[in-house]
């Protein structure tokens, strides 16, 4: 199979796997997860494959409107992470040593301080809910796809073909859009996907420690951050139940975006 069909089939898979999550969650409605006191803290049965929690609420049906919503949240939050990589990483190869150096260094910068640490405070500073989360993870994903985008430009910057867009008058905008943006675009490709599992378990994290989202919206984050109260109470399925399902899924993802990135990797090599 040669490497743009395994580009495109493993992208299709991603794809298809968001869709399976968003097309539970449009059966679910807010009577499935009404709450039923006559039913509640019942462990992991066929009735109820997670349990029931201490309102009488199905986990397994929480579990997956949590994860729609984490999954939401992420793939907004990697292509807006991936949006800023493509503006750092080129500003930092094609407009000037000046700007490569300022780039460069706020790259060092964002990298050398806890990813976590700062997701908070911008979040804090935003305003918290979604819009504090997205934020702040996308303002702190970035440098990596940045450095990757900049060696890519970098490579081929003084290619024959744009040397003589510049001899032709070409300004360095049009050069970016034209040449450069759909020669990085398998790189854009594999940036959002290898994002996009950082950026749920990171909103996961955030909403956990009660930074993130409102307790009003049932993502990964609260169910988890609910139910580390009632561990002591021997509830042990309100946290394993969707604690096992969030990490296959950012392993899931992780797993592909590497595989993606192994291939181009590869296919470079080759040439």
């Amino acid at each position: 199979m040669s490497v743009r069909k395994k580009f495109i089939l493993l992208s299709i898979v991603f794809i298809i796997v968001i869709g399976i999550f968003a097309y539970f969650n449009y059966f679910v409605s807010d009577k499935t997860i009404s709450v039923h006191l006559e039913l509640k803290n019942l462990e992991p049965c066929k009735e109820h494959f997670f349990g029931t929690d201490w309102l009488g609420r199905d986990m397994f049906v929480r579990t997956i409107k949590g994860m729609n919503i984490s999954m939401k949240v992420g793939i907004i939050t990697a292509f807006c992470s991936t949006a800023v990589s493509l503006i750092m990483g080129l500003l930092a190869s094609a407009f000037g040593k000046a700007a490569d150096e300022f780039i460069l260094w706020m790259i060092d910068l964002f990298l050398g301080i806890p990813q976590l640490l700062v997701c908070v405070l911008i979040s804090v500073c935003v305003g918290g809910g979604m819009k504090g989360v997205i934020v702040g993870v996308a303002a702190t994903h970035w440098p990596n796809l940045a450095k990757v985008i900049r060696m890519e430009v970098m490579k081929i910057r003084e290619s024959d073909y744009i040397v003589f867009s510049r001899q032709g008058g070409k300004n360095k905008m049009w050069i970016a859009i034209q040449h450069f943006i759909p020669h990085i675009i398998p790189k854009l490709v594999v940036g959002v996907i290898v994002m996009f599992p950082h950026a749920i378990l990171h909103e996961a994290s955030i909403t956990f420690l009660g930074f993130g989202l409102s307790p009003q919206i049932p993502a990964i984050g609260i169910i988890l951050s609910e139910a580390t109260k009632y561990l002591s109470s021997r509830l042990w399925w309100l946290a394993v139940c969707p604690g096992i399902v969030l990490l296959i899924v950012v392993k899931l993802f992780d797993s592909l975006g590497t595989k993606l990135s192994m291939i181009l990797d590869c296919h470079s090599a080759q040439m």
